[in-house]
């Protein structure tokens, strides 16, 4: 026995009970079930979780029938795709998260954003449609028979993603396929077959008759996966990239104004390696991973060549915040993600604007109040963005940097410096200059908090005296 196959044995022997009750379940009532797609390849691979995937000839509402007796929880959001989930709890055991799914086929039309479904009568039929061979396999259940029509296991020990039939008719069928090989190829870290890196090519601008939720969904996987550059040179190098995330591929164009690397693109995917070799094992940041990604975006729109040479992007955090914030939008992703991601990309180059000099405390108040929660995040962000081939200045860059962290320590011990405000509110604000609310007293508010931030806490009596000194100067005729 191969040591796949054991691999394979042992995982599917851990996952037998649930699996082996519900296939008996759907053999009592007339139906086949079978183990399929991704948790029959992650069961080779020796991954196999508690996600378990069944493909069945029963049609949804039989399905529906079986498993509601049996299961824990049953959900039927899918049933459109003709997809049943359910969650089934054995003693001793976690809980499985189980999807099972009709035979099928879905095609999109040249104009339509959603696939048009439609039942097989066969789990070869099924099998023939699905995106990659190494999804393409099935174990039947009861009794463990592997299926594997289209040289899956072949390709699995080859480490190569390619298609069960053409690559021109799968991505026709969904082109979000072209997005998923990219993807898997950045999870698994496996090569994507020729003839499917050609189709991708020549169809990339179909990818835009998919939704943008799709596409985005497809596109966070790979960035939190454990090959994210190997993910995105695909979307680069076959066009997919310029219909879903454009910036990135106008980034080869770019000259680093510190002439480290050939282009920003490289730099921009070495900072992204970077920034996750700061992540917590085993817990991916997308919120950090993607600022990496675009951190440098704006660089295109802001390239000037200087009068000694040099070549300057003045600002481009700022318009590359603006084309973030830009992209994130069309791309669907929610308010909160959109809002740390663009904040991370404007603050991403505020640490060099004070140079590598000692911080003042005036300073180190700013920034932390500004990166607000993100602080730690821009901590990441910025450590990463030094990409410097001269090993003195890199040493120089962490230094400062080291610098400014113990400041912040050492600030945080004496006052408060995650949530920074002014010596007075606003309500004692209104009831010292006997004012009633209105922008007069948002101005007396900032005037504070602006003292707070350059001088530190003020006992009440300073404060007041430094209100006062200000309403004498600005206080309405």
């Amino acid at each position: 026995m191969s040591a796949v196959q054991r691999r394979a044995v042992t995982e599917l022997l851990r996952v037998a009970p649930v699996a082996d009750d519900l296939a008996r379940r759907f053999e009592a009532a007339g139906y086949t079930l079978a183990l399929v797609g991704g948790s029959v390849r992650d069961a080779l691979l020796g991954r196999l979780g508690n996600d378990l995937d069944f493909t069945t000839d029963a049609r949804p509402e039989q399905v529906l029938a079986i498993v509601r007796p049996w299961a824990d929880a049953v959900w039927d959001v899918g049933i459109a795709f003709g997809t049943v989930g359910c969650r089934k709890r054995l003693a001793g055991s976690p809980d499985y998260q189980i999807e099972i799914t009709t035979y099928r086929s879905e095609a999109y039309d040249r104009t339509s954003r959603k696939p048009e479904v439609s039942y097989g009568d066969s789990i070869e039929d099924d099998l023939v449609r699905r995106d990659f061979t190494v999804n393409a396999m099935a174990v039947a259940l009861p009794g463990i028979t592997f299926v594997d029509p289209h040289g899956g296991l072949a390709d699995l020990a080859a480490r190569v993603l390619r298609t069960p039939g053409t690559p021109e008719a799968s991505f026709g069928d969904d082109p979000l396929r072209m997005m998923r090989a990219a993807r898997f190829a950045a999870q698994l870290d496996f090569e994507v077959a020729p003839e499917v890196v050609a189709a991708m090519t020549d169809m990339a601008e179909r990818i835009e008759i998919v939704s943008a939720e799709r596409v985005r969904d497809e596109l966070n996987k790979l960035i939190v996966s454990d090959h994210p550059r190997k993910g995105l040179e695909l979307l680069v190098t076959t066009g997919l990239a310029e219909h879903v995330l454009p910036e990135l591929p106008t980034l080869r164009l770019e000259v680093d104004e510190h002439h480290r690397h050939k282009d920003v693109y490289e730099h921009t995917l070495i900072v992204l390696e970077q920034a996750m070799a700061l992540e917590q094992p085993g817990e991916p940041d997308l919120v950090l991973r993607l600022a990496a990604l675009l951190h440098d975006i704006g660089k295109p729109r802001t390239r000037r060549f200087e009068a000694d040479g040099r070549v300057s992007f003045h600002h481009h955090e700022m318009v590359g915040a603006h084309m973030s914030r830009k992209r994130l939008k069309a791309l669907k992703y929610p308010k909160d993600v959109t809002d740390d991601i663009t904040r991370l990309v404007e603050l991403h180059l505020r640490f060099h604007g004070y140079g590598t000099g000692e911080w003042t405390d005036s300073a180190v108040r700013r920034y932390v109040r500004d990166a607000g929660p993100l602080l730690d995040r821009l901590h990441k962000l910025t450590r990463s963005d030094c990409t410097t081939r001269n090993k003195r200045k890199a040493a120089t860059l962490a230094r400062a940097y080291d610098s400014l962290e113990e400041r912040i320590a050492q600030l945080a011990e004496q006052e408060e410096l995650d949530s920074i405000r002014p010596d007075l509110d606003g309500n004692e604000i209104m009831k010292l200059l006997e004012v009633p609310p209105g922008p007069l007293v948002g101005k007396a508010y900032r005037h504070m908090l602006e003292l707070r931030l350059e001088h530190g806490p003020m006992d009440h009596e300073t404060a007041v005296a430094a209100l006062r000194e200000w309403w004498t100067a600005n206080a309405p005729a």
